[in-house]
């Protein structure tokens, strides 16, 4: 059945490092390699989202796009950008969830979904890239 999307980019700065307390520095080392150095180290993320649902027949949206970009300044810009993952966020300070890109796409969604809950647009993708050669991607059904 054909489907409508519309996807928005959002970039932000942020540093973080991969570790779990429950491990050794040798251990966490072993496993997470640099990115478990303890001075952290930084990206420029460029995060696209993706939603779906009908198009409004009066305004030829699926969503009312300020308030999307309200809605990705909040969640995202807001909560992310210049900050410390794992010092500045508190759903990812240690002992919670690892800053990988695997549980930022996923945490992005979450918020993003919630956030547009009360609209008839529904998030199904959330792609999230460290760099040029690493990226993340969270898919969900509308």
């Amino acid at each position: 059945m054909p489907r409508t999307s519309l996807t928005r980019r959002v970039m932000f700065a942020a540093a973080h490092r991969y570790r779990r307390p429950d491990w050794s520095d040798q251990e966490n080392a072993a496993v997470f390699g640099a990115c478990a150095h303890p001075n952290y180290h930084g990206h420029t993320y460029v995060c696209d989202v993706t939603v779906t649902g009908p198009v409004d027949e009066e305004t030829g949206f699926l969503v009312d796009l300020g308030f999307l970009d309200q809605v990705l300044q909040r969640e995202v810009r807001d909560r992310f950008d210049h900050r410390n993952i794992n010092l500045d966020v508190p759903e990812f300070a240690d002992g919670r969830m690892i800053p990988t890109g695997e549980n930022l796409t996923k945490f992005i969604c979450e918020r993003v979904r919630a956030a547009l809950s009360h609209t008839t647009a529904r998030v199904i993708r959330v792609h999230l890239a460290e760099d040029s050669t690493l990226s993340s991607t969270y898919e969900v059904e509308a």
